[in-house]
């Protein structure tokens, strides 16, 4: 066990390598840049892939893939430090092509600004996976074990979940639970889909196809992309264990082809469904249809460059805040932390609580990120939020408590639920999925709470039922 301490040191202290040098040659901005941005890699190397990396004994390393350390740490950071890659290339061609009346000076302040705000970034992915780290649990100890069998659960849960969920629609005062309920029979069903295909089991296949299909399509023929990718990601993440050679295969034509269809066809399912007012049907037919025409090629391809350069990442929307805080206007301070205490409070024990909603996008307005006269949603993400409460050593803090979090409570999800499979899996990784990309805080704490309160009472209902036995 002290060895594994020294190691697990050792390791939290080449993390913060490539943000010394980045911050070291911050003269240079392209430069810092690429060093912050490789650095992330070399973060996902150390403490996912290489000899040093640090994972619980209970399993073998490649059946730990929806352990914070791995699915959370990949998900955040890879949203929240990798796709900028794409806002910066578009950034420096634009630079590079532009010289006239001082154009060329203005684009060089931005590098500078993209390159703080990607330091800044890899200062928030060291503090998460050095939280992570600090909580992983050697030898995990789980208190209660499962009584049914594997696939039986799932399919009880999965059934009883997503009715309880749908009953929730009629009472407005619980429906903050509906989500977290529909995530674990989505979790259910895409995990008895992944484990019929391993054991050969057909009517767990059809089942879970049918479940997961069930709730996917909705998601499809919503609007929002990343409903659609997180769905994937799931899948990905289930199969690894099982399918390791076929997932690492499968990854990049299959990240390819989501990044070609998906911008263009949530597009068109917007258009159709939100403005024209068609039916889902109608507007999925619609945006399957666009992609038959060889005269859209073009529409396609202009989609996909500015989902990849503006929507995809928000290092964008992020220098805009570095610009205007502290300069313009002062550190939010607590103010972000009194909002967010404010949204844990049920509205139905305080009818005149402020609007959630509104108080994220507040400080969206203030810096000019979008129009109140807009109706579009562009609210901060945890990085963003810490570095306007209190600058990078806010980052650092926040992102440190996120990993801290992150992990204890998946420890406490195996503790009560009988290890890593229901535990980790099912209801850890659905009641706090938002966990895995972060949301503003005023949300994010909220999600956290009653995703806890909902995790107890689950437990509970299992220990009622003889489910869940205590094991010592």
């Amino acid at each position: 066990m002290r060895y594994r301490y020294n190691l697990t040191k050792n390791v939290i202290v080449l993390l913060y390598i490539p943000w010394i040098i980045s911050e070291l040659v911050s003269y240079h901005p392209v430069l810092s840049y690429f060093v912050a941005w490789l650095g992330s890699f070399l973060i996902f190397y150390l403490t996912i892939a290489s000899p040093f990396s640090q994972f619980s004994a209970d399993r073998p390393k490649r059946q730990q893939a929806m352990r914070p350390i791995v699915l959370i740490q990949l998900i955040f950071a890879g949203f929240m430090c990798c796709t900028s890659i794409f806002y910066f290339f578009d950034h420096l061609g634009y630079e590079y092509l532009t010289d006239i009346n001082g154009q060329a000076f203005q684009a060089g302040e931005q590098t500078a600004r993209i390159a703080k705000c990607q330091r800044l970034a890899l200062l928030g992915h060291i503090a998460l996976s050095t939280g992570i780290l600090s909580m992983t649990k050697y030898a995990p100890p789980v208190k209660y074990g499962v009584s049914a069998a594997q696939i039986l659960l799932l399919i009880k849960i999965c059934i009883l979940t997503h009715l309880t969920a749908s009953f929730l629609t009629l009472t407005p005062e619980l429906l903050q639970f509906k989500q977290p309920l529909l995530n674990i029979a989505l979790s259910c069903s895409a995990y008895l889909f992944i484990l019929g295909i391993a054991d050969k089991h057909r009517f767990c296949i059809l089942f879970g196809i049918t479940t997961f299909g069930l709730n996917i399509i909705p998601a499809t023929l919503s609007g929002f992309k990343e409903a659609v990718i997180l769905n994937v990601i799931l899948i990905a993440f289930l199969a690894y264990p099982y399918f390791k050679r076929t997932v690492l295969v499968l990854a990049v034509p299959g990240i390819y082809i989501l990044l070609y269809v998906l911008p263009t066809f949530t597009t068109v399912i917007r258009n159709q469904s939100w403005i024209q007012k068609k039916t889902r049907q109608q507007a999925g037919a619609k945006a399957y249809q666009t992609f038959f025409d060889e005269h859209n090629e073009n529409e396609i391809i202009s989609n996909n460059w500015e989902f990849l350069t503006n929507r995809f990442s928000e290092i964008g929307m992020f220098t805009v805040y570095v610009k205007q805080v502290p300069s313009q206007h002062p550190y939010y301070g607590l103010q972000i932390i009194e909002n967010s205490i404010t949204a844990l409070v049920p509205r139905a024990l305080w009818h005149e609580k402020p609007n959630t909603e509104r108080l994220a996008m507040e400080r969206v307005y203030e810096a000019g990120v979008a129009s109140r006269a807009s109706s579009v949603s562009a609210k901060t993400r945890p990085v963003v939020d810490a570095y306007l409460i209190a600058g990078p050593s806010g980052v650092f803090i926040a992102m440190l408590i996120y990993g801290i979090l992150a992990q204890s409570i998946c420890n406490r999800a195996e503790k009560l639920f009988g290890g890593y499979d229901l535990g980790c899996v099912v209801i850890f990784n659905s009641l706090f999925q938002s966990l895995w990309r972060g949301n503003t805080f005023e949300f994010l704490l909220n999600n956290i709470l009653y995703s806890y309160i909902l995790m107890m009472i689950i437990h509970w209902i299992l220990r009622r039922t003889k489910t869940l036995t205590p094991i010592y």
